[in-house]
């Protein structure tokens, strides 16, 4: 029992607002780390994207939620989110290869995320003549596959897909709807060195490299390259929204979860 008069006691200064103070610190720095490593790993090793419209069926659906490499073709500008002018070229240069699905920025607006399929190097001639793909001269082997109805924008039309085999061996299934459309037959178009040409893989319903208009793609400069689609992580069809819990199971297409990309 302590034998001090009340009169001569001290009073014990409380540590709890000290105590508070180094709470709200090191939460402060726990969320500045969190955000550190997050953008480390955006920046370094995988970035998320939503597909947001046809241009790559039957590979990839509007909904589809991807993962792309960073690493794969090295880095820019435009590795870092809202492209900050750090740096021009790239770093660890990495070329892709014909057949590749790569997210690139837009080269008209340096803003805009696409994604296409890459289909001519540096130092390639790319010409469409009557609904087939030439590269250097020489007409691109494609094999149909199958034929569907598909409901559009334009009502049901019949839908031919086909396998296409590239000079470099790379096969994949694109889409198409015949002879006819304003990009089933094209000039000769040459790739000069430090860009690529990209064509989405639903043939006639894709604003892609074919298109050199102020409105179109063109050709891409690989600076733009931001990198290389891998895996379709989940899906949903459209109309889903994250303010519509019941959407989340209506919309949802478990047969595209975990799909690797060719």
């Amino acid at each position: 029992m302590d034998a001090t008069p009340v009169y001569a006691r001290k009073g014990k200064k409380s540590s709890k607002g000290g105590s508070d103070g180094n709470e709200f610190v090191e939460i402060v720095k726990t969320v500045v780390f969190a955000l550190l490593i997050a953008l480390v790993l955006r920046v370094v090793l995988f970035q998320p994207f939503t597909i947001p419209s046809a241009s790559m069926e039957p590979n990839l659906y509007e909904g589809d939620y991807i993962v792309v490499s960073k690493w794969s073709y090295g880095y820019s500008k435009h590795a870092i989110p809202f492209s900050p002018p750090l740096f021009e070229g790239r770093i660890f240069d990495n070329a892709p290869e014909r057949g590749d699905i790569a997210v690139f920025k837009l080269p008209r607006d340096n803003k805009t995320d696409y994604i296409k399929r890459v289909i001519g190097i540096p130092g390639d001639q790319i010409q469409m003549i009557n609904n087939v793909l030439h590269i250097n001269g020489a007409p691109v082997q494609d094999v149909v596959v199958g034929q569907a109805e598909l409901a559009d924008v334009f009502g049901p039309r019949n839908v031919t897909q086909l396998t296409e085999t590239l000079p470099n061996g790379k096969t994949f299934t694109i889409q198409d709807f015949g002879p006819g459309f304003p990009l089933d037959d094209t000039p000769v178009f040459e790739v000069p060195a430090g860009h690529y040409f990209m064509m989405g893989d639903n043939r006639d319903n894709s604003i892609d490299s074919r298109e050199q208009s102020a409105s179109g793609v063109g050709l891409v400069p690989a600076e733009n390259l931001v990198g290389k689609a891998e895996i379709i992580l989940f899906s949903w069809s459209p109309g889903a929204s994250l303010w519509n819990p019941i959407s989340w199971f209506s919309k949802v297409r478990p047969s595209r979860f975990f799909n690797v990309l060719d």
